[in-house]
Parts: structure tokens; sequence; C-alpha cells
């Protein structure tokens, strides 16, 4: 079999202190490795250099999904502790997510200012449907991002083995950052100051789309071979501003592998412009609208990876993740990035 197929061609070894465990200060101040397909050429800079790179007649796509303060502490009737992750709202009412303890259908979680869920179903992927209630009533997911925002906390990726803290609030954001509801930082973004992103904004053509970020980023590969991996799926929307530049010929950046799901998802299904989409890119499935990317170094065997792979292919992404490594560059949400030209 092809080694682009093999889940296995995806696996590296990272030095722990590779992985960023706090951003970048001031954040454009990140290191950023710059490939250039056409010339195979690699520069390494830093982020603060990436409009010197741009090219002139490029349009800019980001996702201005903003991050929920998703990770919530409770306790049953019994007592006991329970700790529940809101994955994503599946419509107004049911919210899928992920409970740390044992629960059944049924189980009521109390939290701080008189917040209850309960659990309606569960999944075979380990994920639970819940209905969330004060005082008897029942809550919409608008109604409860207020309350989550007052008793949550910010939703740290795993690898980051720390607790959150006040700064996170900010720094697991983007500077753009406007429609709630992900899980997870669209991590390109990160890299943004205020000033540098007006001054690209400024100086080139580009729109908003919205993918909200699921925990399901996180989830490695863990069928043998890539394609028969069930790719997640989350809600986006793609703004007029953006369903214009999509629909000209203008050669676009991606920023941040979320856009490109959502641009790419758009791509092969033109007339819908908001819903859900679980696009996995990879070698096989390369981008069709999408001519440069902004990402940041991605966990060994993610669908992330293989959507970089989609771009420069399996043997250039090894390449470039072992020089990274070699520069010791930053990984993970809130490392280092990498412009693909």
């Amino acid at each position: 079999m092809n080694k682009e197929f093999l889940t296995s061609s995806y696996d590296f070894f990272l030095p722990k202190e590779l992985i960023a465990t706090h951003p970048a200060s001031p954040r454009d101040s990140a290191k950023l490795l710059v490939y250039n397909r056409e010339t195979d050429e690699i520069s390494h800079v830093k982020f603060w250099d990436l409009e010197k790179f741009i090219p002139k007649e490029c349009a800019l796509i980001f996702n201005d999904t903003k991050v929920i303060k998703a990770r919530l502490f409770g306790k049953k009737e019994s007592g006991g502790k329970i700790e529940l992750l809101i994955n994503r709202a599946l419509n107004a009412y049911d919210i899928n997510v992920y409970i740390r303890g044992k629960v059944k259908a049924g189980t009521k979680i109390f939290f701080d200012e008189n917040l209850v869920a309960e659990v309606k179903e569960l999944y075979d992927d380990g994920s639970r449907v819940v209905h969330f209630y004060i005082n008897n009533k029942i809550l919409r997911f608008e109604e409860l991002l207020p309350i989550i925002e007052k008793i949550g906390h910010v939703p740290l990726p795993p690898y980051i083995q720390r607790e959150d803290n006040k700064k996170d609030e900010e720094e697991y954001q983007s500077v753009f950052a406007k429609e709630e509801g992900a899980v997870a930082a669209p991590t390109a973004s990160l890299h943004f100051t205020k000033e540098q992103h007006k001054r690209v904004c400024e100086t080139f053509a580009h729109a908003f789309v919205t993918l909200h970020v699921g925990s399901g980023t996180f989830k490695p590969v863990e069928c043998d071979t890539i394609t028969e991996h069930p790719m997640h799926s989350e809600y986006y929307a793609i703004s007029d501003e953006a369903k214009k530049l999509l629909d000209s010929s203008r050669a676009i950046l991606s920023i941040g592998t979320t856009s490109t799901r959502t641009i790419e998802f758009y791509a092969r299904n033109k007339d819908i412009v908001n819903g859900e989409a679980n696009l996995f890119l990879h070698p096989n499935n390369r981008p069709l609208r999408v001519n440069h990317l902004l990402t940041n170094f991605h966990l060994p065997k993610s669908t992330l990876l293989m959507l970089v792979a989609s771009f420069v292919g399996l043997e250039k992404t090894q390449e470039l993740y072992k020089i990274a490594i070699e520069k010791e560059y930053r990984f993970y949400s809130y490392g280092d990035a990498m412009l693909i030209l």
C-alpha cells in the first residue's frame, strides 16, 4: 500500500520540551517557517515578517470563531465530582459533551449559578447528549453561554498539561474572535496581534468564515489506513464577503486548518453556505480552492498533519517537521507557525 495512506507514516517523535505550554510574547514574536513550493526554498523568520511573504494579489480568509469556557466542574446528586467538557451544540437544546466520571441516562450534574445538566443519551464514541436547566427551565445554547462564561474554564488542550489561568482567557483566543461556539482555538490565528491583523487587513483583500472547532480536532487517527478514519463534523458558516472571494479567481491564503476545511467543504458543496462540515483533507483528497496555508505544527497521526500533507505531500511534510524539530520550533496550539506558499 502507498505510504501516504498508512497512519504510521504520520507518526514522529517530538521532544517534550518542544510542546509549547504558553504562547510567545508578544504573539507575533513566534517563529515562522516559510516553505515555497515553486522554488523548494525554506526560510526561517519571525511571525511579524509574514506580510513580506504573502503574494500581492492574494486574499486572506480568517476563522472568526470564539472559544467558549467549555470546561465545567460539578457534582452528582451523590456528591461525586464530575468534569464536563462541552463539545458542540447539536441543536438549540441537545448539547454534545464529554463527561469524566460515570453517568447514565437520567443522571443530573449540579454546577454553580443553579445550573443543572441532565444526561439524555450515551453515544458509542464516549460522548453524551445533555440538556441544561436553571430552576427546571431548559436552556437554549445561546442562553447557556453567558452562564458558562461566569463559571466555566478555558478548555486548554490536554497536551498542555496544566490548569487554565486568567491569562489564557485572552491568550487562547484570536484578536478577531467574534462568533461564540468553539471549544478549541483556531491556533494559526493566535499569532496575530491587533496591530498586525489591522495592517494585514489594510494591505490585502480578506474575509471571515466561521468554523466552531470541536474537541474532535485533537483526536488521533486510530485506523491503520487514514481513509478509514470517521471524520468529525463541525458547524460552519460562510460570510457574504467570503463567498464573493471564494467564487472569484483570486488566490486564497487560508489562515489555519479550520478555515481551510471550511473553504474546501464549500468548494465541494457550492450552494451550502452554512451547516455541518466533515471534510478530511489528505494526500488523496487535495485542496481544490486554497492556494496557500498558514498553520501551526501539529500532533503525530492527527488529521491536521494529514491536511498539511494534502498541500505538500507526505515526504515533504516529514522533511519540514524534521527541520522544525532540529531548529527547535515550538509545537501545537501555543507553538510556532508555518507558511506554505
